[in-house]
């Protein structure tokens, strides 16, 4: 109980640095992370079936049942960590950086440019928008 205060926490702190840029550009952080890197494989609703599912060799997970296989409960933390790469999973590749980490870094210095920022603040709140929104499609 106390891990998921301590999620909560991190995620509303970490959240809450996120650029104002996301909410300017009128749109949802979350959706479009998935959407730009997510719905290739898992398919626009998380149901995996996106378009590249018969190039993979696993079979790809129905995102919008992770509550359902989890007792009713989204495994929030355990969904941010596969994400980050702190849980492995073999279809995402190898774990030397997160599945994303490498895209979110190179967004950031294009964001920032030369002005001084935190390169890990501005991953994880990506990371945190998008787990947030895969929470968003379990199923009811």
């Amino acid at each position: 109980m106390r891990t998921r205060y301590l999620v909560a926490a991190v995620a509303a702190a970490t959240l809450a640095s996120i650029p104002i840029t996301a909410a300017a550009q009128g749109g949802d952080l979350g959706k479009r992370e998935f959407d730009s890197n997510c719905a290739v494989c898992h398919g626009k609703t998380g149901k995996g079936d996106g378009p590249y599912v018969e190039l993979l060799s696993a079979r790809t997970p129905d995102l919008t049942t992770l509550a359902k296989r989890n007792g009713g409960t989204y495994p929030f933390a355990r969904v941010y960590e596969l994400i980050d790469g702190t849980q492995t999973v073999k279809a995402h590749g190898p774990r030397d950086m997160p599945v994303w980490g490498t895209d979110y870094l190179i967004k950031a210095a294009e964001y920032y440019g030369d002005m001084p920022y935190n390169p890990q603040v501005y991953v994880r709140g990506r990371v945190l928008a998008l787990t947030e929104y895969i929470a968003r499609l379990q199923a009811k």
